[in-house]
């Protein structure tokens, strides 16, 4: 049995990016709660951000891969940082979720970041896993 986590599709971003493997949620102190939940905890960095904001979006779509300028320059430089430091691509992940749904797609990231010792997600940032301690 492949073992999973259970990262909640909520923190899924708008530009695709899995909340629930970033360091700033991980951690204990200063704990973001993720971009898509209304918190008066919510950093500034997530209140001001121009994807997340953004009005393009079609319909009830929380996802960039509907706006008609997808993928659009920011967020193809996001992407390429990404891809670059961490070796995660959001624009593969926001195809990923347009071409096979959300569940399916949070099937993969909850085995993919998933701690091989507790079972709890692993950083994308540094490979650490925030309850054990196990770097992977």
């Amino acid at each position: 049995m492949i073992p999973q986590t259970n990262i909640p599709s909520i923190l899924i971003a708008p530009c695709g990016m899995n909340c629930g493997i970033c360091m700033a949620y991980l951690r204990e102190k200063n704990k973001c709660v993720g971009c898509n939940v209304e918190s008066p905890q919510k950093a500034k960095h997530c209140l001001v951000c121009k994807i997340k904001n953004c009005s393009e979006r079609t319909g009830s779509s929380r996802f960039c891969f509907t706006c008609t300028k997808y993928p659009y320059t920011g967020l193809r430089q996001l992407d390429k940082r990404c891809r670059t430091k961490y070796s995660m691509s959001m624009i593969e992940n926001l195809n990923a979720i347009r071409d096979f749904g959300l569940d399916r797609f949070m099937d993969i990231e909850n085995t993919r970041w998933v701690c091989p010792k507790c079972g709890n997600p692993i950083c994308i940032h540094n490979g650490k896993c925030y309850q054990c301690g196990k770097v992977t």
